[in-house]
């Protein structure tokens, strides 16, 4: 395995899904399927075993489903990483595997190009939705009005906007016109006021608070 290879372990129950999600990833020169999960049990222990960077996680699935597959994990591996990539879009899918833990969330239909670049994100630390999950969550919260203590400057705002598209910090400053090291700091203004730690909690709290509208 050549240095810098991000390791990956799929989990779906079913095999043709699997076998597919690994012909693709292949393609990826930087990517690694190191291991295959049939359930949320065999990928807890997969995940001990195996040790992966990112975990691409079904929903559904016999024994353990995959929320309480990324709760168990994130306890018992908090280095390793989480990617929801299922099938189900609705706000509660989408919500109960945020607050598991996943630092991504992506549909079954994505581009392949979007799934490397959600692996890639998310082992770097970073956080990555989906922009047509980013929408239903925004949807859902649009009409709820910003909590009047909340302090966040039009500059502000408009990174969180971008954040909640999945955007990096180079296509952020290249958006507003600003600096990568600008974006840096806005990025940590938003995270102290919101109080949170990565990009997907800001992005949850916010759309909680009512602070994004579509």
């Amino acid at each position: 395995m050549a240095a810098g290879t991000i390791k990956v372990l799929i989990v779906d129950d079913h095999p043709v899904v699997r076998e597919g999600l690994a012909a693709m990833l292949a393609r990826a020169p930087d990517i690694e399927v190191v291991g295959e999960a049939r359930d949320g049990q065999e990928a807890i222990e997969q995940v001990g075993a195996l040790q992966p960077d990112v975990v691409l996680m079904d929903l559904q699935m016999p024994r353990v489903d995959g929320v309480e597959a990324i709760k168990q994990i994130r306890v018992r591996q908090p280095r390793v990483q989480t990617i929801v990539l299922t099938t189900y879009g609705d706000d509660e899918s989408i919500f109960r595997g945020l607050e598991a833990g996943a630092r991504g969330y992506l549909l079954k239909d994505a581009p392949r190009d979007e799934l490397f670049r959600a692996v890639r994100a998310v082992a770097r630390g970073e956080s990555l939705l989906q922009p047509a999950v980013a929408t239903r969550l925004l949807d859902r919260f649009s009409r709820r009005p910003a909590p009047a203590q909340e302090t966040l400057t039009e500059r502000e705002l408009d990174v969180l906007r971008l954040l909640a598209r999945g955007s990096a910090n180079k296509e952020i400053g290249a958006a507003l016109h600003i600096s990568e090291s600008t974006v840096k700091t806005h990025v940590a203004n938003i995270f102290q006021k919101l109080d949170v730690s990565d990009r997907t909690e800001a992005v949850t709290a916010a759309l909680r608070r009512g602070l994004l509208t579509l």
